[in-house]
This record gives structure tokens, sequence and C-alpha cells, in this order.
């Protein structure tokens, strides 16, 4: 909760949160006559980042009664106070002729009349704005909230157009807000269940270039693809990397039986990890690489389990009513999400990693395939309407089940995939 009394600024955020923090964020100052343009569409971006995650109100700048004219003016708090504000963040921006650009900024503590951390500096190309403005935001969420930033990432997923019935689908990365969309494939072959590498730098994803699905790893920089894991005619598909990227954990289908494996990509040697006769899919690594959670269905229904990474018998974890599936290990460790089938509905959950404390965050007609943002407190998923028009989009949630919002993609999508926060 955002505190009411005077005191040291901090967000708790062990709950939802009732009533989001008041901040000011006075357009940024423009250093030259070049900049003013920046300084408008990097305040614009700092005061959405914050906004977005229910956590914040801005404060309208027609409210303001203080102007900043000055980026090392004195700060008169008595004027924020008036305004109720209890976040202030202040910056500019100065436009090099050679291209770049330079933003700085600073965030207080209005009540405390303090500065929070010291100010930090922030050097680019004109082209690169967005991410110096999500930089600035994810600078004054972690010093108010304490919680890992997340703003200054992106997101693989299958963007598709078409009738349902005949959905050209390819691969697209986009910020974490749908800015700068870019394209990785062609509507050629069908593309599923894209997920970034640790670093980032590579895309894994199941592809039917050849007609059959094979596991795929794609460069995000030179696009150039690799088939890696599966031999001959076998099917294998749900890829993910481990935490080191060293390795692939993925479902292959031999001799009509589906079963986990691990591929090592330095050697090559593919190490098989179940043997169960029921059907082992949709793998994923614990954040330290030692354990895997994955769906099966050998209890009659599609439940979840846990397995130490070398393999060996799972544990059941998942005990509530319906059927689980597409689990993700949060990256703090602390949660998994999932999908959840139950009464009709599907739903996006959480769950402890011993399958305590199950939440239920959403439920529609179809919601599938969570995905964590860097931080582990936000989750991306698709969300399908019903009917012969009926399209996917992406959404997010905060995991205490609020703040659900439509993520903003230029077409249908499906199959998110958070990447990591960019250095």
């Amino acid at each position: 909760m955002a505190q009411d009394a005077p005191g040291p600024l901090r967000i708790e955020i062990t709950d939802g949160v009732i009533e989001p923090l008041p901040f000011a964020v006075p357009t940024f100052v423009a250093r030259n006559d070049a900049a003013t343009e920046l300084a408008e569409d990097l305040t614009r971006v700092i005061s959405a980042d914050l906004t977005n995650t229910g956590l914040f109100r801005e404060i309208p700048k027609d409210a303001h009664i203080a102007r900043v004219g000055s980026f090392d003016a004195p700060i008169q708090f008595s004027d924020w106070k008036a305004i109720n504000a209890q976040a202030l963040i202040t910056g500019s921006v100065l436009a090099e002729p050679d291209g770049r650009i330079v933003v700085q900024f600073r965030l207080y503590d209005v009540f405390s009349e303090a500065q929070l951390g010291e100010g930090l500096q922030f050097v680019g190309t004109a082209e690169g704005w967005r991410r110096m403005a999500h930089k600035v935001a994810d600078a004054a969420y972690s010093r108010i909230t304490g919680e890992d930033p997340y703003f200054d990432s992106r997101v693989v997923f299958v963007s598709e157009q078409g009738p349902k019935d005949a959905r050209q689908k390819r691969l697209a990365v986009m910020d974490y807000d749908g800015a700068n969309v870019s394209y990785l494939t062609s509507s050629d072959a069908i593309v599923l269940a894209p997920r970034f590498s640790p670093d980032g730098s590579r895309i894994i994803y199941t592809g039917y270039e050849s007609g059959f699905p094979k596991v795929t790893v794609i460069d995000v920089a030179t696009l150039q693809k690799t088939t890696v894991g599966g031999v001959d005619q076998n099917m294998s598909f749900a890829p993910r990397f481990s935490p080191d990227g060293g390795r692939v954990v993925y479902s292959a289908e031999v001799a009509g039986n589906t079963d986990l494996y691990v591929l090592d990509l330095n050697s090559g040697a593919t190490t098989r990890l179940t043997t169960a006769p029921s059907i082992e899919t949709a793998p994923s690594f614990s954040p330290d690489g030692n354990r895997i959670v994955f769906e099966s269905d050998r209890s009659g229904a599609p439940q979840l389990y846990i397995m130490p990474a070398a393999g060996g018998e799972g544990s059941r974890v998942s005990f509530g009513e319906g059927r689980y599936g597409t689990p993700v290990w949060s990256p703090k460790g602390d949660y998994i999400a999932f999908t959840k089938q139950n009464a009709g509905r599907f739903h996006i959950g959480v769950m402890r990693t011993d399958g305590s404390e199950e939440r239920l965050l959403t439920g529609a007609f179809l919601d599938e395939g969570p995905t964590w943002a860097p931080n582990g407190r936000v989750v991306m998923f698709t969300r399908e309407t019903a009917g012969a028009q009926g399209a996917p989009a992406l959404y997010t949630v905060d995991i205490t089940g609020r703040n659900l919002q439509r993520a903003a993609t230029p077409a249908a999508a499906s199959d998110p995939s958070w990447g990591p926060l960019l250095n």
C-alpha cells in the first residue's frame, strides 16, 4: 500500500495495491532546441511505464503548481506537497550534434524532502530514446518498490494474420510495451512457442519449415536458424533453454510415446529424462537449473510435476480441480505459473513450488501460456475470444491478480515469451 503519513517513501506490494502512489513527472527540461520533442516523448513513456503497473498514479501536469525550468534548480517541496505528490521525478535531455542524447534524472521523496538515491545519467542514440525512458522508469520503480526492474525488456511472440481457419504465423519481437516491433521469420511455415535464451541473443521455437515440427534456434541479430533435438521423423516441440543457456529441454515423440529430453548445445549429446507411457510435455527449468517442472497426464488428466534436472521420478504438485498445463518457473524461484482448465473456463494461475497457495489470476473463454516478466512480478499470457471472428491477443496481470491489461500489438498475437532485462 502507498503510505499516507510522512516518512521514508516506500510501496509494499505483498498484496494488491488499492490506492496507487501519486507521483509527478514534469516534462523533462530540454537543454537545447533539438531536445524539445525528445524531452516530451521521454516524459510520456516514463509516466506510462509507472502508471501501467497499477502501483502509481500520475498527477496531471495541469495540476502542477511549480514549474521546473532548470534541472539544477532547488525543488520547492511545498508546491508538490500541496498537490499531494509523494514522489517527484525531474530530468533533462541534451541532443548532441553527433546524434547522441544525454538524459539525466533525479527522484525525490516529497514528504521527507529528500532525494532517493543518486541522480543518474544515460547516454545513447536518438533512435534509442525509448530504452533510456524505460531505464529511468526502471530506476524509479526499483527505488520505490524495492523490486527488480522490468521495463527495459523485450517480448517474443507469434504474430497472426488472416482468418481463424487459415492463420499465417511468424515470429515477432517487440519492446515490453508493444513498441519497436520487428519480424524474425516469414509466414511461409507455422511457428509455435518461441522462448528467449537467458541472455536474449537467441530464440528457440517449434518450427514447421520442413513440414514436420522441429525444435529450431534462431539468432536474433543474424536471423540464422539451426534445427536442434530430435532425428529423422521424430516430432520435437515445447522447447526451453536452461538458465545458463547451454542446454535445451524439450518434448519428443518417439515410437508413439512422448517424453522429455535434454540436449547439450555444446556437445550435441541428448539425454532422455522420462520413460513413462504417458505424455510428458511443457518442461521449464527452475532458476538454479536443478529441477524441471512439466505437464503429464500419467494420473489420467494433465497435471504438474517436478523432477530433478537429470531426470527421474517426478512428484506431483497440482491437486486442485481441473486440468493443469504449460507451467513456467518464476525468475525469482518462488512461484510456478500455469494454465488451468476447469468448468468450461481457462485460467492463468500461480502456485508455490510445492503446490501450495494456488491463486487464479484470470478466467476467460481461453487464457493460456503464461510467461514471467524479468522481475517475477507480472505475467503475460494469450487470451483468445470466442466465435468465428475470435482472435488471440496478449495480456498482462500482476501476480496479485490485479491490473489486467491488454498489451499493444499491431495484429493478433499469441505465445509470448518475456526476455531478460537488457544491458
